[in-house]
Parts: C-alpha cells; sequence; structure tokens
C-alpha cells in the first residue's frame, strides 16, 4: 500500500484509498476538467472536496501541493517510475493523465499538438474570458453601475464562442472524429455560459449552432454526466 504520509494534504484529507489517484477539487468549470477525464479513462481514483467558500484552498496543507491556491490537484500514489507524483493546473493534469493511460490524446505528433492547442485556447482564453464574465454577469460584478467591464467580456467570448464555431463546422469533435482532452478541457466552461452564468441571450449563444451542438454531444457522454458532479457535496 503507497505510504502518502509524507504529504500534508494526505494528512489534512486522509485517503481512504491511498494506493489510488487522489483528486483535491469542486466541481467548477476547472475543476470538473479533472474528474471528467477521471471518469473518461477509468483510472481508479478518490475525489476530496475543498470547499473553496471555506478558503480550504488556501489552507496550509493545500498550499503545500499547489502554492496557488487553487483547485484542482492530484496526488498520483504510481506517478513516473513508481513515485508518488503531486501536480497542479488542470491542463497540466490532462496531459499528465492523458499520457499516463494512453487515452485522449493522440500518438499521431501532428493530431498531439493540435490537441495540445486548444487546451492552451482554453486554458488562456476561453476559461479566463468565460470566468471573468460571469464574475460580472451572475455574481458580486453584476450590481456595479458600469457595465463596460461586462461588456468586455461578453463580447470577449462571443469572439471566442465564434472561433470555436467555425473550427467545429463539420466535426463531431475539436479533432474531427477523435475525442480528446481538447473537448474535455472545454466541455465544463461552455456548459457554464449557459448553466451557471446564465448567460445564453447576453453572449447569443444559440446563434453558434456548431457549438451548441457540440455540447449537446459531449453532455451526452455517461462519463461526462458522472464527471460534472464529483467531488460531491457531503
Amino acid at each position: 500500500m503507497a505510504d502518502l504520509s509524507s504529504y500534508p494534504i494526505a494528512n489534512r484529507w486522509p485517503a481512504a484509498h491511498p494506493d489510488r489517484l487522489q483528486l483535491y477539487s469542486l466541481p467548477t468549470p476547472n475543476g470538473v476538467k479533472v474528474s471528467i477525464m477521471l471518469e473518461e479513462t477509468g483510472l481508479p481514483y478518490e475525489p476530496h472536496l475543498i470547499n473553496i467558500m471555506a478558503n480550504e484552498s488556501h489552507d496550509p496543507a493545500f498550499l503545500s501541493l499547489n502554492p496557488n491556491g487553487k483547485i484542482p490537484a492530484i496526488l498520483d500514489p504510481d506517478g513516473p517510475g513508481g513515485r508518488p507524483m503531486a501536480l497542479f493546473e488542470s491542463g497540466a493534469i490532462l496531459l499528465y493523465l492523458a499520457e499516463k493511460t494512453g487515452q485522449f490524446l493522440p500518438a499521431d505528433p501532428v493530431a498531439r499538438y493540435q490537441a495540445i492547442q486548444w487546451v492552451m485556447f482554453q486554458m488562456g482564453g476561453l476559461g479566463p474570458m468565460t470566468g471573468q464574465m460571469g464574475f460580472f454577469v451572475r455574481f458580486a460584478g453584476k450590481d456595479w453601475e458600469d457595465k463596460r467591464p461586462r461588456d468586455r467580456f461578453v463580447a470577449e467570448v462571443k469572439r471566442l464562442l465564434g472561433v470555436m464555431d467555425g473550427v467545429l463546422a463539420g466535426k463531431h469533435w475539436f479533432l474531427g472524429d477523435d475525442y480528446t482532452i481538447a473537448d474535455i478541457a472545454m466541455l465544463g466552461w461552455v456548459r457554464a455560459i449557459r448553466e451557471v452564468y446564465q448567460a445564453d441571450e447576453l453572449v447569443g449563444f444559440d446563434d453558434f449552432a456548431n457549438v451548441k451542438a457540440w455540447l449537446a454531444r459531449g453532455l451526452a457522454r455517461p462519463a461526462v454526466q458522472r464527471g460534472l458532479g464529483i467531488p460531491g457535496v457531503a
């Protein structure tokens, strides 16, 4: 059995199954990227809910794993060479899990980097811009009288959706017939536009027919549906 006792996070959130990959997360658009990936791969794991509203992501034990204080993070007792592997940043975790399992990342070098480029698109564009839009549309920022910040992020989300819509024309997934980490990275964020931020009309979501169809295909996957609720609230 793996010994995780040297990791403060494993003492703060004890593992019932220390031989399994440990996931520290919350079902936010960033968090579900990893839970969906884990469900899709079938890799055994144990989820731990990190309550960001209670500031648990800034608990010293969590910071020992991710000094940036953001979910998700993982601790894999069976990392490279059989040694434990601690990792944060959802995009890096997706790449790690894809390589660990040999799933959802093409072996062909050209297709591989095409998938990675869309993960970076999500990390650098879709995720941050959608999250900022959500702040100004649904959360504290919605009460600000000056709507210019909101409108700036709404316009950028619309632009990004337009980019995605054009790329998805005639395709099932971002790489065509192959469902990859490119799709997994973006599903939670596009879903959030509608179901979390309730910004459908504001961004004209129905105008992006290819994105809308892609989202429906993604949400129809059983592993995606499971991953969207992990970790569950105790």
